[in-house]
């Protein structure tokens, strides 16, 4: 529970008063209601700076009015300056008013969950009156019947549901008084005034406010007259969004007094500004037939009909960028894709050819040495075979003179004993490196005999090559 300590505080840093005991005694002369006291306090401040704009509300005779004639609106103005037109008739209602209107937190918090850009702290200011909004703190006024929290109750933020809860309870009491005996009515939507804001935003239309004094004498017969009339509901349903609440509710309450509503029935018509701002269009205040509502609003619409078209095509033009940049976004990353994936490609190509190379050099290298470690164990083996061989013997009786004849036409000679082996024929053979092969058979052409390995055991005698031979090598 905030104690009277804190709201102490709060009132000071709020009105700027440094005396403390003065402070006290305002706020106790409020029950310790801070918003009453802050309201009360600001109100009075004000009331010589506000005073012609009130009495330009409460005054249903326009002709009296200090206006100049033919002033034409000159667009949003700064928070102090309400700007009125004379459209030149009797039976008209207040001029279009470009006011703009720093909406309390206590409303903008209220929709934090469903509008985007609305978070924000501080001062807010209405037409010149300093104020605050004690939504955020959890500061309750106790006044009218809007919601209330025990007073044991711990500070918290207006939620989202309270907002919603209180525009649908309205509705549902107005449907209840005055809808069900009417055929016509006009869609206010079951939503917090923000989100009802957003609404109008998003779908480029003005956003009608009615604020519903149940107790004021002229409300039975403003609703069932003009508000549920043919041609008001069918015009405000097409143009407008509409958003209504009950000054007994919280959320309409703090509008009452952010909109300065002086009398009642009280309409107005906004539209979005930046920074949790509204810019007031038009303020309806006190009855009104549906004629001269008609045409309250038929001309705020025209008027406004500029801005709206204009803010519908930024926002087309910026949903084409979006979309343009969104597609150029596309074809970049899908490019950029291509490129990682071609890329991708290419090194996974050069890594393959690199892997090949070196696995051929590899395998090369391999030859190579199986081909040197196999000649180098040829040359053993001729080398081991040509010592075996023995010297040379003498010719003479059992000498047997043997000549071979290789495929490339080169002719070698030896005398060998006429009891050598055959296999010692091939040791020679093998000794002189002639041939690269092993497999091969040595042969006499007339008559045509092949001396192969299974004749190695024979004699040179016994082969019938005694006492001279003429050998051809044959490769097998």
């Amino acid at each position: 529970m905030v104690d009277t300590v804190d709201k102490l505080g709060y009132f000071q840093a709020i009105t700027g008063l440094e005396d403390a005991d003065l402070c006290t005694e305002i706020l106790q002369a409020h029950g310790w209601d801070l918003e009453l006291a802050i309201s009360s306090f600001t109100s009075s401040d004000h009331d010589a700076s506000s005073s012609a704009a009130v009495d330009g509300g409460n005054n249903h005779d326009h002709d009296n009015a200090d206006v100049t004639p033919d002033y034409q609106p000159r667009g949003i103005v700064n928070d102090t300056e309400l700007v009125m037109r004379d459209d030149g008739g009797d039976n008209r209602g207040p001029g279009v008013a470009w006011r703009i209107i720093t909406l309390p937190i206590s409303i903008v918090s209220g929709s934090l969950g469903l509008v985007s850009g609305a978070i924000g702290l501080g001062i807010w200011a209405a037409g010149g009156v300093l104020s605050y909004s004690f939504g955020m703190l959890g500061f309750r006024s106790g006044r009218g019947g809007g919601s209330s929290s025990d007073s044991s109750s711990a500070a918290r933020l207006v939620s989202v549901s309270s907002a919603a809860g209180e525009a649908m309870e309205f509705v549902a009491l107005f449907d209840r008084d005055y809808w069900r005996n009417n055929a016509f009515k006009i869609d206010f939507v079951v939503e917090g005034f923000m989100d009802a804001l957003q609404r109008s935003r998003s779908s480029f239309k003005l956003l009608f406010v009615y604020l519903h004094s149940p107790d004021h004498p002229d409300t039975p017969v403003f609703c069932d007259g003009t508000l549920c009339n043919e041609a008001v509901v069918a015009f405000v349903n097409e143009n407008f969004v509409s958003w209504g609440g009950s000054i007994r509710s919280s959320e309409g309450f703090k509008m009452s007094n952010s909109l300065k509503a002086s009398r009642f029935p009280f309409c107005a018509v906004v539209m979005p500004a930046a920074n949790q701002r509204i810019a007031l269009l038009q303020q309806v205040e006190g009855p009104k037939s549906p004629e001269e509502m008609l045409a309250i609003l038929q001309r705020v619409v025209e008027d406004s009909s500029p801005t709206l078209v204009t803010a519908r095509v930024e926002a087309e033009e910026r949903r084409t960028n979006l979309r343009l940049r969104e597609e150029q976004d596309a074809a970049y990353r899908a490019a950029l894709e291509a490129d990682q994936a071609r890329e991708r490609e290419r090194r996974e190509e050069e890594e393959r050819l690199e892997r090949e190379a070196a696995e051929e050099k590899e395998a090369q290298e391999r030859a190579e040495r199986e081909a040197a470690e196999k000649e180098a164990a040829r040359v053993r083996m001729r080398q081991e075979k040509a010592l075996a061989l023995g010297d040379e013997p003498e010719k003479g009786p059992d000498v047997t003179q043997v000549l071979v004849r290789f495929p490339n036409g080169e002719r070698k000679g030896r005398m060998f004993k006429s009891e050598t082996k055959i296999q010692t024929l091939y040791d020679y053979v093998d000794s002189l490196g002639v041939l690269d092969t092993e497999e091969y058979s040595l042969i006499t052409n007339f008559p045509r005999t092949v001396y192969g390995r299974d004749k190695e055991s024979m004699s040179l005698k016994d082969a019938g090559l005694h006492p001279q031979a003429s050998l051809f090598i044959e490769i097998n």
